[in-house]
Parts: C-alpha cells; structure tokens; sequence
C-alpha cells in the first residue's frame, strides 16, 4: 500500500504537470472504486488545476469549482502520459490536459477513490484527521496528552490518523526501533521523556523517505509514467529472523492490528 513519502511523491511528480493546466475533459471509464466516482467530478472539465495539495495519503486537486479528492487505495498509481497513448487494464479514470498529456488513475484492486468537495466545505473523510507529521501541530507533548489512559500498543497508537495522520505501517515499524520502544509496549504507559524521542524520529524518518524518493522524480513521465518509487534502507520492517543491525539478535515478528510487526526484543522496551 502506498505510504505517506509516495503519496507525496506522487503530489511533486504530477504538479509540474498538471499546475496551472486547463483539463479539457474527465473520462471515468469505471466508477465502481471504493466508493461510486460522484458526476461532480465533471466540473472539473474546462478549468485550470490551481492547485495541488496532500492531506494525509488524500490528492487534492483544486479549481474554482472545488477539488477532486484522490487516494491510491492498496494497489493504486498516478501516471502522467501522452493523451493518445492506449489506455491500460485498470486505468480507471483519466484527466485529458491542454497540454496533450494526461493524468490517469491505474487501481488493479478499486480500493482507491476519486471524490468532490465543494468549495469552502471540508470532505467527511478529511474532517477528523489529525495533523500532519511533518507540521509543527505534531508534537510530544500533543502525542503524550492524547496517549494518557490509552491501552493500546503505541505502534497502533501512532497508525491511528485521528493522533497523527500518515504514519503507516513500514514507518510505524522503523520509528520504534529507531526509539527503542517495544511496539506492543501501552501508549498510555510510555513516558513523556520517550514521545520526545519518538516524534523527531517519526518527522526523520518520513522526511528522509520524500527525500529519497524525490530522486527519482526525473522518471515520473517516461516510459511507463510512473514514479520511481524508492529502494528503502529498511532497518527491522520485512527482515523477520535476520540480525538486527545494532545487536545482531535475530528480528521477531508479531501481528497487531493485523498487520505485521518487526521488532528486536534487546533493543525495544
């Protein structure tokens, strides 16, 4: 699933070429996604893309009438292309530009969504979203507030986008380690001494990620039209049973929340 760093990405792969460009005509070849493709999103035919912005792993792409909301979902990716070039199997809904290039929307899966807000108005799905973590609004001492009485693992504690919105599972993963903090430890019981250790390394390593992969950006309309998402230097995610790097006991793996956690027992308390 693409995490918060490709969603960002993708947002500076596709700005220098949608920015101030009129999008001559929306075709929604299927609008069976995650949710039905509402018709508002035909009001962005005939306008200038006048910005482009990221909340959360949400694309919003704005004009005078509103924004189109867009999120990849588990298996979804933006491609920028010439316009005359064949559609794909799973190229779901496309954005025709003045430029003669288009933007397309390519989801195996249909887990993602093209939505509308109206101007002024703020998406249910938006609207109860924490802050971003690269924003200042992210901090220990909001993290650690929010944390008191909680019961829950902190790593499901930090994955929940109502504490902070983005971190998800690979960098939920990587930030524990980082800080030394066992994810199955209770985020009510971590002290406000270790949130202010946790929160930089959270902001690091995100940022680090953006900045890896905007070296690739020079691929995202080539060939294929993809971005070049990044070769990560993952230090515990995907390496259960190998060593870890500071000790060299071997990395155990666990489910919480259904999702796979790598940890080393030495080195996370």
């Amino acid at each position: 699933m693409p995490e918060l760093p490709e969603v960002e990405v993708s947002r500076l792969g596709i700005t220098p070429h949608l920015l101030g460009q009129v999008v001559e005509k929306v075709n929604i070849h299927n609008a069976n996604m995650r949710w039905p493709v509402p018709d508002e999103v035909y009001q962005l035919q005939g306008l200038a893309v006048n910005s482009i912005e990221r909340r959360a792993k949400y694309l919003l792409l704005g004009c005078e009438r509103g924004s189109v909301i867009l999120h990849l979902g588990m298996s979804g990716n933006l491609r920028v292309v010439a316009a005359t070039e064949p559609l794909k199997k799973h190229d779901h809904i496309e954005f025709i530009l003045a430029s003669g290039k288009a933007l397309r929307l390519n989801d195996t899966r249909r887990f993602g969504a093209c939505l509308w807000q109206q101007p002024g108005e703020c998406h249910t799905l938006l609207s109860k979203l924490g802050p971003e973590p690269l924003t200042d609004e992210f901090t220990a001492q909001r993290v650690y507030e929010q944390s008191r009485n909680k019961k829950v693992p902190v790593k499901q504690f930090i994955m929940d986008n109502a504490v902070v919105v983005g971190v998800g599972n690979i960098y939920a993963n990587e930030a524990l380690f980082k800080a030394g903090i066992h994810p199955k430890r209770e985020a009510g019981k971590v002290s406000l001494k270790r949130y202010q250790a946790l929160v930089p390394i959270i902001k690091e390593t995100l940022a680090a990620a953006i900045v890896q992969g905007g070296t690739t950006l020079k691929d995202f309309a080539q060939s294929d039209g993809k971005p070049g998402y990044f070769a990560q230097q993952l230090l515990v995610y995907g390496r259960k049973g190998e060593p870890c790097l500071h000790c060299e006991e071997p990395l155990k793996e666990i489910r919480l929340g259904q999702r796979s956690t790598v940890y080393c027992s030495q080195c996370q308390k």
